[in-house]
């Protein structure tokens, strides 16, 4: 396939390029650098002025949106979240105009999303069929998020929502600070430590991204998070051990608001999410279990 990649040189985009690639895929990433080609890959400029990536594509077969501003960089100022946010809604609305403009649709759009769209709880589980959407910051940008991709689907491409759990990796996401208070022997606790944690390894964020853009029946929500999610105390715990360090100072959830803002809600508001749609259509995770995971990325 030829496949368009927004955020393509970030955390998961550059493990995706070069998954997509081992299979034999085409790779077209969008950037605002002026359009190359190198290894392999084209990089076609687009969000800057006067910019018709559209005019350089040709036939193209699937779309993956993963621009954004990272939620994990910076406290979430109100400038930040504005950051967080409009990123978003632009990305996806120049990806819906050229879609528009194309005289040959792409088959598939893969959106990215993120399991902060359903409510903190302690004892619900999230499914894809779940409804419940929360109040936050997050979940309301990652509902608007998903409403604005949906619109794709009314011009025939199939669309799906890959909801990103906690994702873990060596160079990103969430693990790179969680694991910091452990290697100066200060890791413990973080607030009540009963909030749920539905992590995923980013080697199987990226298969997952691969297999809904390879199996035509899956669309819509899909929750990409491991089938293990964990308290975060015991969460805690086993990155401690894996870490060979002490898991004994507790963090007391004011602290934590305070030194992250609002941002503390990722780690003190947990959400408990079950992958259903990947396993049932014969999704196979690489790191299931949680031990595993963090022994390859530590």
């Amino acid at each position: 396939m030829r496949v368009v990649i927004t955020g393509g040189t970030g955390f998961i985009g550059s493990i995706l390029t070069e998954k997509l690639q081992e299979r034999g895929h085409e790779v077209i990433i969008f950037t605002r650098k002026p359009s190359s080609k190198h290894n392999g890959i084209q990089y076609v400029q687009w969000l800057i002025d006067h910019a018709l990536p559209e005019n350089e594509l040709g036939h193209i077969d699937a779309i993956v949106n993963l621009a954004g501003v990272s939620i994990d960089d910076g406290r979430w100022t109100s400038e930040r979240k504005k950051k967080i946010y409009d990123s978003r809604i632009t990305a996806t609305q120049e990806v819906l105009r050229i879609i528009r403009t194309l005289p040959e649709k792409p088959g598939v759009l893969v959106n990215a999303s993120a399991i902060g769209i359903y409510p903190p709880s302690l004892t619900e589980e999230y499914r894809e069929t779940s409804t419940a959407v929360g109040n936050n910051f997050l979940a309301r940008t990652v509902n608007d998020w998903e409403n604005l991709a949906r619109h794709a689907a009314d011009l025939g491409v199939r669309t799906v929502f890959t909801r990103f759990g906690i994702v873990l990796g060596k160079k990103g996401g969430a693990l790179p600070l969680i694991k910091l208070p452990y290697q100066l022997f200060a890791g413990g606790k973080l607030g009540s430590g009963n909030q749920w944690f539905s992590w995923v390894h980013v080697e199987d964020v990226a298969n997952a991204i691969i297999f809904s853009l390879e199996n035509e029946s899956i669309e819509g929500p899909v929750n990409v998070v491991a089938p293990s999610p964990i308290h975060m105390n015991a969460f805690g715990k086993t990155l401690a051990k894996v870490l060979h360090r002490p898991h004994w100072l507790p963090v007391p959830s004011i602290a934590l608001d305070l030194a992250l803002g609002e941002k503390s809600i990722v780690v003190l508001q947990g959400q408990h999410v079950l992958p259903e749609k990947l396993l049932s259509n014969g999704f196979t995770f690489q790191y299931p279990s949680l031990e595993p995971a963090l022994k390859d990325l530590l």
